[in-house]
């Protein structure tokens, strides 16, 4: 990168102007000093050369002595003679010595003359030099002030003269350092007193150029997600969608949950008698229905697997949920009449199946067929829940749910677990760390530990997304304070919270009460569905976060099709992608595609891209090609306990004596 001055243009020029006529006045007066000089000596040489002349002439007179001493002394007293000295062959006839004020001799004007009609004498002369002793005369020297003032005054209006007309180079080069250190949106239009103006409107056409340009790009990268991944009907997921989040879910560790298969009988028949828009129309009003039902669980895929059938995999939830969310999705259906020739009391059946972790994804949709065409059979709406031996679940209820979370998060009984995430180095690919991204777990006795996919959905339906996330901000805070780490770690928060005024205000001053050395080391990680969906009021929370030194992620990137305008507009420092689009990467050219788009949305910003749940070195070195820039997963390294829950003294029951000393 060239170098750029730190002077404006303005400043140089007006410091070489200046430097000019200073030094233009300067040489003027160092001439004119000489020139006074000269003049000067000229005088009094042409003075001393009369009265050489006077004494060689009256050196005839038979009574000279006596006749130069009547004129002589008065005369040399005004001219400032100080010595005057007549010799005959170094023998001295007449001396002259006057009462001069006290004065260094050095600088007395010496001269000596022979005298043209008697060779033999001589007249040495000491003399006080012209204009030595004057002070400055505004009489004498008013020609001289004047042009003096004359020079300051056109010297300080021309500068002032080359400033205005240099203010627009000065707004342009200003301009330009704004847009060199990143403010493209804040500079994108110059002002109209900007020059070159030619320059300055090509830089903002080409500044329109490249928004445009950029928009495009975003729109370009989600029209190929939405085309490779969505449904153009009904805006919902495509089966290349669902196939590949239903494969990943199986093999998530301790995965569990639903899959259900949603089915419009006679969908051919109905497309003969009624014309295409009204059966799209009908089509529109089923897919809205079954997703506004859907929407309220996390981490739902809702699809249009076929023509006329919807499927819906829903992680985390127990049987008893996945029959409750059947039952709602038949009762909402019951309520649309549906068109011709299609019967009212026999034209949706749905058909339920649970997994776990480890099964096959072409069982569990043979298991789903097997259960719509069991409820098909019995000729009414209906839905049939595929039977099989299934492991045990946890089916506690929201009250069940909240007393766990009063006992974890208020009294603080909440695990921390890390995991640490890493950099590919881009010149030997040896990935170096980042940041050790960091957990929270419950320990639920009679259960074990259980991991934040088990409880997140519960946490959101009672609402303590704040209280978890003050119980486990507060651990780690706690925690980098005491320990004084030199490790940097990110935190999990969510972003409903940052609704309430006063979660925000418990936020920033938790985070004011921490040095700066240690706010740099900490990352926040926010959700990427949640966070475009909340993007309004997490804007100024993102830039107070940013500006108080702490790094800003996005993690889950890729779960669910969302615009990519955030990244350029947030500017975050990482952007997770989530595990299910890293899941056999090596194997599957949709995800491969999908990534491609996010890390060309990232292109241009500062924004770095990382693989999470990476765990066998094909999908690692699929992802460096693709251009991940870090990964994060079991392939690295796995969860490990950082934080452990406070250890409670037992107290026994029974023993009332139990405090008394023993002698």
């Amino acid at each position: 990168m060239r170098y750029t001055p730190t002077l404006k243009l303005s400043t140089r020029l007006t410091a070489f102007v200046t430097m000019i006529v200073i030094s233009a006045m300067f040489i003027l007066f160092v001439g004119s000093t000489f020139s006074f000089n000269r003049i000067g000596k000229e005088q009094v040489h042409r003075y001393l050369e009369s009265v050489v002349e006077t004494v060689d002439q009256e050196l005839n007179a038979p009574d000279f002595i006596r006749a130069i001493d009547r004129w002589m002394p008065a005369q040399l007293e005004a001219n400032s003679v100080v010595d005057m000295t007549l010799s005959h062959n170094e023998q001295i006839i007449y001396q002259f010595k006057g009462n001069p004020r006290p004065l260094d001799q050095s600088r007395l004007y010496h001269r000596e003359y022979r005298l043209p009609a008697h060779p033999e004498y001589r007249v040495r002369f000491q003399v006080i030099p012209a204009y030595l002793g004057y002070s400055y005369s505004f009489g004498a020297l008013s020609s001289i002030s004047l042009a003096v003032v004359l020079v300051l005054f056109f010297l300080l209006r021309g500068v002032k003269w080359l400033k205005m007309q240099l203010r627009g180079s000065e707004l342009l080069e200003e301009r330009g350092r704004m847009l060199l250190a990143g403010r493209v949106d804040e500079y994108a239009t110059g002002k109209r007193e900007e020059w070159p103006y030619t320059a300055s409107q090509a830089l903002d056409n080409l500044i329109k150029e490249l928004k445009f340009a950029r928009q495009e790009r975003s729109r370009f990268d989600t029209f190929i997600r939405t085309h490779t991944f969505l449904d153009q009907l009904t805006g919902a997921a495509n089966r290349v969608l669902f196939d590949s989040k239903l494969e990943s879910a199986l093999q998530e560790s301790g995965a569990n949950g639903g899959v259900l298969l949603i089915q419009i009988r006679d969908w051919e028949s109905l497309c003969d008698e009624n014309e295409q828009k009204a059966s799209e129309a009908f089509l529109l009003h089923v897919s809205s229905a079954i997703s506004n039902i859907v929407q309220r669980y996390p981490d739902v895929i809702f699809a249009r697997y076929y023509d006329s059938d919807f499927a819906v995999l829903i992680p985390n939830q127990t049987r008893k949920e996945i029959i409750t969310l059947a039952t709602h999705c038949l009762r909402q259906m019951e309520k649309i009449t549906p068109l011709s020739p299609l019967d009212t009391e026999n034209w949706c059946h749905i058909g339920l199946t649970m997994y776990s972790e480890g099964e096959r994804r072409g069982h569990i949709q043979s298991e789903a067929e097997a259960a719509l065409k069991s409820a098909q059979l019995q000729n009414v709406n209906n839905w049939n829940l595929y039977q099989k031996q299934i492991k045990r679940t946890d089916s506690r209820g929201s009250v069940r749910w909240r007393t766990l979370f009063d006992q974890s998060f208020k009294k603080g009984n909440i695990l921390i677990f890390e995991q640490p995430c890493y950099l590919s180095d881009k010149q030997n690919g040896t990935p170096h760390l980042l940041h050790n991204e960091l957990f929270a777990r419950i320990d639920d006795d009679g259960v074990g530990i259980l991991k934040a996919s088990r409880f997140t959905v519960a946490v959101e339906q009672v609402g303590y997304e704040a209280m978890m996330d003050m119980a486990v901000l507060s651990k780690v805070f706690h925690f980098l304070k005491a320990s004084r780490l030199g490790e940097h770690y990110s935190i999990n928060l969510h972003t409903q919270p940052f609704k309430d005024k006063n979660y925000r205000c418990w936020f920033r001053d938790e985070l004011l009460q921490m040095p700066l050395e240690m706010r740099q080391k900490i990352s926040f990680d926010f959700v990427e569905g949640m966070l475009v969906k909340h993007l309004d009021h997490m804007r100024p929370v993102i830039k107070m976060i940013a500006g108080m030194g702490c790094q800003v992620i996005v993690g889950q990137a890729g779960r669910t099709i969302t615009s990519t305008h955030y990244i350029k507009d947030l500017n975050i420092d990482y952007l997770k992608l989530h595990r299910s689009l890293v899941k056999k990467i090596d194997q599957r050219q949709e995800n491969q595609l999908f990534i491609r788009s996010l890390l060309g949305a990232c292109d241009g910003t500062d924004t770095q891209v990382i693989a999470v749940g990476v765990e066998t070195g094909k999908e690692w070195a699929t992802l460096l090609e693709l251009g991940v820039d870090g990964g994060q997963g079991r392939m690295f390294q796995a969860e490990t306990q950082l934080i452990p829950k406070p250890v409670t003294p037992m107290v026994q029951i029974g023993k009332r004596n139990r405090w008394r000393k023993k002698y």
